[in-house]
């Protein structure tokens, strides 16, 4: 037994059984404290004596990950009993027990798909014979899954969840079910004398359609360097490739439907063609997800990062009118943002290019840079 607080207690009981969805702050206190004023901290709190009591205290949130400005989630695995042979709530299994108990089986209970797009990396298959190469496989996925968390508009299914399928041969649509993801990315290693080549593939797990397939080779002479080599190579391939996945599937849905990540999505989608029907028909997408999430860090950039192209362009109605509305979304981007590299990004840059303040947009340009290496929009904005 492990005590606890028993608002802590609470807390992990009530995550456990909404695990299909994430928790909004909110939500959280008004199920665990009953409507009652409760600060910040009192939350954190708490949330850390309940990740500390299922050995989920590090930074990795293997059990229970915090979305930014979404809410909370507990993606473990959990295994259901009767009530007589229930001692204590779910917590992370050992290798061992995993090897014994969850060998041959799926989670109890399928997941629902978050509204976001949602991946999950399950672990290399190891096709070079050489049980030593192991590692060097699940260190590539824990390497990838580390970098694609990086993007805030993505959820990643945590390492523990996935690795269940490690050794087992399962449906694409099936794990999707299992773990609540749209998209899965699965590969394999082959050593032979001193190279090694990985291949990879993001497959739609709801439709089992193949999206995107590489291979990548190197000399194992610096292990480290080319598993770093590797995972910017196939994070810069599959991020990419989800985004318009999501874009295409949010053109099927109908305009009734739509909520602020969608709009936000067709925005990007218009934005990218680059003429001025399309970047103002961005601006106005990226405007309707502003008013549906007042807090969207990403829409209130990437509207700065339309006016900005509007004036490079020649475009704008009133330059002076169109600057101070760029400045005060970069401002919101920038407030909201501290943790999102896209917000960041599409600040600095209108900043530097609207207001031309070199000096301040750089450090912002730094940072979402330090957020995120792997994306090109920080690299481009930064050049």
């Amino acid at each position: 037994m492990v005590p606890l607080a028993p608002k802590a207690f609470d807390l992990l009981e009530f995550l456990v059984r909404h695990r299909d969805k994430v928790i909004s702050k909110d939500e959280l206190i008004d199920a665990v404290w009953q409507g009652r004023v409760v600060s910040d901290s009192a939350l954190t709190t708490r949330l850390n004596e309940a990740r500390t009591a299922i050995g989920d205290s590090g930074d990795d949130q293997c059990l229970i990950k915090t979305l930014a400005r979404k809410g909370i989630r507990f993606v473990g695995d959990v295994r259901e009993q009767p009530a007589h042979h229930a001692s204590a709530l779910p917590a992370q299994l050992s290798e061992a027990e995993k090897k014994s108990e969850y060998a041959g089986q799926t989670p109890i209970r399928p997941l629902s798909v978050p509204d976001k797009p949602s991946i999950a990396v399950l672990p290399f298959e190891n096709m070079s014979g050489d049980p030593q190469q192991e590692y060097f496989a699940d260190g590539i996925v824990e390497d990838i899954t580390t970098a694609l968390s990086r993007f805030l508009g993505l959820f990643v299914i945590a390492r523990n969840s996935s690795f269940t399928y490690k050794g087992r041969t399962s449906d694409i649509r099936q794990i999707g079910a299992d773990l609540g993801v749209r998209y899965v990315l699965e590969g394999s290693v082959r050593k032979y004398a001193k190279r090694v080549r990985i291949t990879g593939q993001l497959i739609n797990a709801t439709s089992g359609v193949h999206l995107w397939a590489d291979r990548f080779e190197g000399e194992l002479e610096d292990i480290f360097e080319l598993q770093d080599r590797i995972t910017t190579a196939v994070v810069g391939a599959i991020a990419p490739k989800i985004e318009q996945a999501e874009i295409e599937r949010t053109r099927l849905k109908n305009t009734d439907s739509l909520d602020a990540y969608d709009y936000y999505l067709r925005g990007r989608a218009s934005f990218h063609q680059y003429t001025e029907r399309a970047v103002a028909e961005a601006l106005e997408f990226f405007s309707v997800a502003i008013k549906a999430d007042a807090r969207f860090a990403a829409a209130y950039g990437m509207a700065a990062m339309c006016y900005a192209l509007r004036r490079i362009n020649g475009w704008a109605n009133s330059r002076d009118q169109e600057a101070a509305k760029a400045a005060e979304f970069a401002s919101r981007a920038i407030e909201f943002g501290k943790d999102d590299a896209v917000a960041l990004s599409s600040a600095g840059y209108a900043r530097a290019r609207i207001l031309g303040d070199l000096d301040g947009a750089v450090p912002i340009l730094d940072q979402a840079r330090v957020l995120n290496p792997n994306m090109a929009q920080a690299w481009y904005a930064t050049g």
